[in-house]
Formats: C-alpha cells, sequence, structure tokens
C-alpha cells in the first residue's frame, strides 16, 4: 500500500514537470550566481512585463490543464510499475492495480490542491522577478513587455495553454516509458532490500 501512494505521489510530481516547463517557457535560463537585490525600478518593470505576459492566468490554465490530464497519467505510470513487477502474480497485480482505483482519487485531490493554491503562483510569480532581473537589463524588460502587447506577443500568450497541455502529453509519451523503468528499478531494489 505505501508503495502504491509513493508511486503516485512521484507520477504526479513527474507529470507536472512538462506543464509547469511549458507555462515557462519564456522564462529565462535561472543564474547560477546567487539572486542579488533587484532594484526598485526593475521590480516594477518585471511585475508590468509579468501583467503583460499573463502570467498569473497561464499558469492557472496550465495547472488546469494540466489537472484534467493526471488521473490518467498517474494511472498509466503506476499501472505500468505494477503490471512490470515480476515479484507479483497476476492476482496480486489485480489487486495492486485495484488498490490503485481506490487511492487515485484522493491522491489526485491532494495534487490538484497544491496547484489550486493562490499562494502557489503568488510564491512562483515573487521568484520570477529575481530571476528575470538577473538576466535583463530594465531596458530589455521593458522592450519585452510592449512585445507581448503585439499581436504576436498576445498570439504567443494565447497559445501557451494549449501548447503547455500538448507538451504535457509529449513529455508523458516520451518520459512515461523511462520513469516506469526507474519506478520498476526501485521497487524491485526495495522488494530486495526487506
Amino acid at each position: 500500500m505505501k508503495k502504491l501512494l509513493a508511486a503516485l505521489f512521484v507520477s504526479a510530481a513527474f507529470a507536472g514537470a512538462p506543464s509547469f516547463a511549458m507555462a515557462q517557457a519564456t522564462a529565462p535560463a535561472a543564474a547560477a550566481t546567487p539572486t542579488a537585490a533587484v532594484d526598485p525600478q526593475t521590480t516594477a518593470a518585471v511585475k508590468q512585463m509579468l501583467d503583460a505576459m499573463e502570467v498569473r492566468k497561464m499558469m492557472t490554465a496550465s495547472f488546469a490543464e494540466m489537472q484534467k490530464a493526471l488521473p490518467q497519467m498517474m494511472r498509466a505510470q503506476v499501472g505500468a510499475v505494477i503490471n512490470a513487477d515480476t515479484s507479483m502474480d497476476a492476482a496480486k497485480k489485480q489487486e495492486a492495480l485495484a488498490k490503485v482505483e481506490q487511492i487515485l482519487p484522493g491522491a489526485v485531490d491532494a495534487v490538484a490542491k497544491v496547484f489550486r493554491d493562490p499562494a502557489l503562483i503568488d510564491e512562483m510569480m515573487a521568484e520570477m522577478v529575481p530571476l528575470y532581473a538577473n538576466n535583463y537589463t530594465t531596458a530589455e524588460i521593458k522592450e519585452l513587455t510592449r512585445f507581448y502587447g503585439t499581436p504576436l506577443g498576445r498570439k504567443m500568450l494565447a497559445l501557451t495553454p494549449r501548447l503547455s497541455a500538448e507538451s504535457m502529453a509529449i513529455g508523458q509519451r516520451i518520459v512515461t516509458p523511462r520513469l516506469n523503468n526507474l519506478m520498476q528499478d526501485i521497487m524491485q531494489a526495495a522488494a530486495q532490500a526487506k
């Protein structure tokens, strides 16, 4: 039972990675140096740019898309791990799959609650201010803000949630087999350690 819960939550954590990465596709790479204090003018410019980018709306939409796909992703990942477990016979696998179906709604609700917490986006946006400030000049930030006000910039922002969902599906298709193999190795190592 504990293995099933662990597998569900690990799959949920990895399931959100592609969506979050796509939602942040316009964000620059994190600086390798510690974050320095950001001057008020740059802070204001970054906040204005984040508003122009509709980051809060985009993140909310991306999280909502991820939540729709979460049950299927978690079921597929954990099901693959169970079916690949050579220490279980067919009856045990069916029993484990039935337990997954019982546990899944609660696990999905718990993960969804994390993504529905408005403080999550507030904290992420607060961290984005120094991220942009450490990678762009104030003038560049203002130029980006102007871009997001253009028709192409608006189109890019409008398409991001859909592209995020499609990216998540691509990520699931490509990453899931690798994660399933990893989870199988972890579960086998745990079974051998008993």
